[in-house]
């Protein structure tokens, strides 16, 4: 099967709509169906249905098989890649959330170790760093998120597995000083099915709460976290921060949160073939080596 053909099936599949395909892969609607069809033609079976467009139980089939090779493609790719650089190549992905002071200090110190260490860092969400780390783009991967206590982050597959617990502490609302809510000695989300919050998809995202019912009054697409501060020290709308963050920003008041329980957890995810100096900043970090 043409990887090509591959990537238009699962572009099709994920966004549900032909149109929403060609317009990511920067194709036409009429390539796009083209692709679709000549694969269908060689498995000899319908994949796709297309008033609704969704998968028909081969289509299902051959999603979860497809996904798994486009990552592994990608990982030969930047394995190769990855034999003719130059040694002390070092690629970090975090989200916005996922950057601490044990990570700058640990860093510092891999960089004062190696003084031809070439490092990059690339800062996305959550999807695109998890990715980002099983094909092989980058060498070591940070990502945060919101969870109950002792629970691991829900990631996404391929390339969710392996993560590693490096960092956490508590989670809280935050809210502008002065506002009536800063006053609480906790809250429970449940309760602020009224409020309006802030839906920050690169950073905080809204729909990874574990409640119903919350209603987004403004949605931020940047993945500054000063920017975003602001908009809720500005009063535009409720946000679950790491505490220590809010505690930092001038303008906005922490107040736990009593329900759901939730806590802020980093985790760290290595690229299969990530080597020095990835290995030695992982250890630094408290990550086990890989088996």
């Amino acid at each position: 099967m043409d990887p090509h053909l591959l990537r238009t099936f699962v572009a099709v599949a994920e966004t549900g709509s032909f149109s929403a395909a060609a317009q990511r892969l920067s194709y036409t609607q009429s390539a796009v169906s083209q692709q679709i069809a000549t694969l269908e033609a060689d498995l000899g079976t319908a994949l796709l249905t297309r008033r609704p467009v969704a998968l028909t139980t081969a289509g299902e089939r051959l999603h979860r098989h497809a996904t798994l090779l486009l990552v592994r493609l990608e990982a030969a790719r930047a394995d190769v890649t990855r034999a003719v650089a130059p040694p002390g190549r070092l690629i970090l992905g975090l989200t916005p959330l996922a950057w601490t002071e044990q990570m700058s200090a640990a860093l510092a110190r891999i960089r004062g170790e190696s003084a031809r260490l070439h490092s990059h860092v690339l800062v996305a969400d959550r999807d695109r760093i998890v990715t980002a780390a099983a094909t092989g783009e980058i060498d070591l991967a940070l990502v945060d998120g919101f969870t109950a206590p002792n629970d691991p982050l829900r990631l996404p597959e391929p390339g969710g597995q392996g993560a590693v617990g490096v960092a956490g502490g508590p989670a809280v609302v935050a809210v502008p000083d002065g506002h009536p809510l800063a006053r609480r000695s906790e809250l429970s989300l449940g309760d602020l099915a009224d409020a309006y919050w802030i839906d920050a998809p690169a950073v905080a995202p809204f729909s990874r709460l574990p409640v119903d019912g919350l209603r987004a009054g403004l949605r931020y697409d940047g993945a500054d976290v000063t920017v975003l501060a602001g908009l809720a020290a500005a009063g535009h709308g409720l946000i679950v921060l790491p505490a220590p963050l809010v505690a930092q920003r001038p303008g906005l008041t922490g107040v736990p949160i009593g329900s759901p329980r939730l806590v802020h957890r980093i985790e760290l995810l290595r690229a299969p073939t990530s080597e020095e100096p990835a290995t030695r900043l992982a250890g630094l970090l408290g990550a086990e080596p890989l088996q």
